[in-house]
């Protein structure tokens, strides 16, 4: 069972992230665990543990498990998963942005996350349906719509992983 810390501040992420205790620390390396925050503009969603975390990159996904070279890398529109004891403990949809670990730290810097049970197929569906009416006459517009098109394409798999 993860060890979740209700609706978590702004300032906690900063704590655990930039400041973290000596006693948090000890705790996570001495269960080969890995610290997780998510944070939005509008709010910390999430600080917890896991044994690994599955990161939906712009390009792939990357696991991350204690003791990992540090690393910055852009945030795709997917899927984040920890595990904990060898099973799923928790699934979110998250939504572009940056990530950085470092000495066991995950931190995620996104534009959106909602827990991945909240995405159903008919929010996938509208968020394709509008990413095909967009134009492209533009550069700009271009960049857009296949922006719009990552972003349903995430909520879709997201969605099926739901379903089925």
């Amino acid at each position: 069972m993860a060890d979740t810390v209700p609706e978590p501040t702004v300032q906690s992420a900063v704590e655990h992230t930039l400041m973290p205790s000596e006693a948090t620390e000890m705790e996570d390396a001495r269960h080969d665990r890995v610290r997780v925050t998510v944070v939005t503009p509008e709010r910390a969603v999430l600080d917890t543990s896991a044994e690994m975390v599955v990161l939906p990159l712009y390009d792939g996904e990357w696991a991350v498990l204690s003791g990992h070279a540090p690393f910055v890398a852009r945030l795709g529109a997917g899927e984040l998963r920890l595990k904990s004891g060898g099973a799923i403990s928790q699934r979110w949809y998250v939504e572009f942005g940056f990530v950085q670990v470092r000495q066991d730290v995950v931190t995620l810097l996104t534009e959106r996350a909602v827990p991945a049970s909240e995405v159903t197929p008919a929010l996938a569906e509208q968020a394709r349906v509008e990413a095909a009416s967009l134009p492209v006459g533009t550069p700009s517009e271009r960049a857009s719509k296949a922006r719009a098109r990552e972003r349903a394409a995430g909520l879709a798999k997201v969605a099926a992983r739901n379903t089925g």
